[in-house]
């Protein structure tokens, strides 16, 4: 099959809990909303939210037997999904959901040791842009991708963990987080330096992004204002991928590919869970329009 955008890995749930604070003072109990399992994780984010702006997604992953992949199946029902199984399970993660948006997330990897993203789920797809998830079944899969343009998420990397490297330096276009780097400019060259990308995307939340292009310098770029009250931050960082791709796959100029993601991280801010309710096409442009 041919598609737009390849995902591996990075299919999960959700677990969210909306509490009155954090950091969350001590207590035996706390009484809270109900508590709602939902589709999570990274590869899901961008598969989604790929989707809903027109782009043909495929995806594959390993997920488990049991109820969590029963609903990571069921949300994906509409993207072209090839699913292995996973020894472990699927993979899990509880959110603790403050007023202001902000969370803390524990996440369960459900990791078995040396499992590996079956080259059969994907070899059959030709894709003009492959998403490789931080995941370690994934870790194995850039081999297999030829001159297809890869792209990556370190999401809260520290500059030093060696479990990014890999897909740090072996992408053609990397994303993170500056939540952990102590110099996110000095991060952003070193992925250049000793890796193939040609684009580090850095994200800082309200601060906007930087972004470093190879034989560049570092260019600031200031968020957008959100839509509408601030719900759930979750799915802020795989919306504003989401966005960002599509500004690439239709041939845009980088600065529009930063505005279109930060219009639709900006937009997963407002609207509550991870996933469900990903930008559209329409409404992107739109809004991406009214900020320029």
């Amino acid at each position: 099959m041919t598609c737009d955008v390849l995902v591996l890995g990075g299919a999960g749930v959700d677990t969210t809990v909306y509490v009155p604070e954090l950091p969350l003072a001590y207590r035996d109990t706390y009484p809270v909303p109900p508590v709602v399992d939902r589709i999570g994780n990274t590869g899901s984010g961008v598969s989604l939210g790929c989707a809903a702006l027109g782009m043909d997604v495929a995806f594959a992953d390993l997920i488990g037997d049991d109820p969590q992949g029963a609903l990571v199946r069921d949300a994906l029902r509409h993207v072209a999904c090839a699913w292995g199984t996973a020894a472990g399970g699927t993979r899990r993660s509880v959110l603790l959901v403050a007023p202001d948006g902000r969370r803390t997330s524990f996440f369960d990897a459900k990791a078995t040791p040396g499992e590996r993203l079956p080259r059969a789920l994907y070899a059959g797809v030709r894709a003009r842009q492959v998403h490789v998830s931080l995941s370690d079944i994934c870790r194995d899969v850039f081999d297999d991708l030829g001159g297809v343009p890869v792209s990556t998420d370190l999401h809260d990397w520290d500059g030093a963990d060696d479990f990014h490297r890999d897909f740090a330096y072996r992408s053609d276009l990397v994303f993170l987080s500056a939540t952990a780097l102590e110099d996110p400019v000095a991060a952003m060259r070193g992925i250049l330096a000793r890796g193939r990308a040609r684009t580090v995307v850095c994200t800082r939340g309200a601060g906007g992004c930087l972004v470093l292009t190879r034989g560049g310098e570092v260019r600031a770029f200031p968020a957008v204002p959100l839509p509408a009250p601030v719900a759930d931050s979750n799915g802020a960082g795989d919306a504003f991928v989401s966005g960002f791709l599509y500004g690439t796959l239709n041939g845009l100029p980088l600065e529009r590919c930063v505005t279109l993601g930060a219009v639709a991280g900006a937009h997963a801010c407002t609207v509550p869970g991870t996933h469900e309710s990903p930008i559209t096409e329409p409404v992107l442009l739109a809004r991406a329009s009214a900020d320029t």
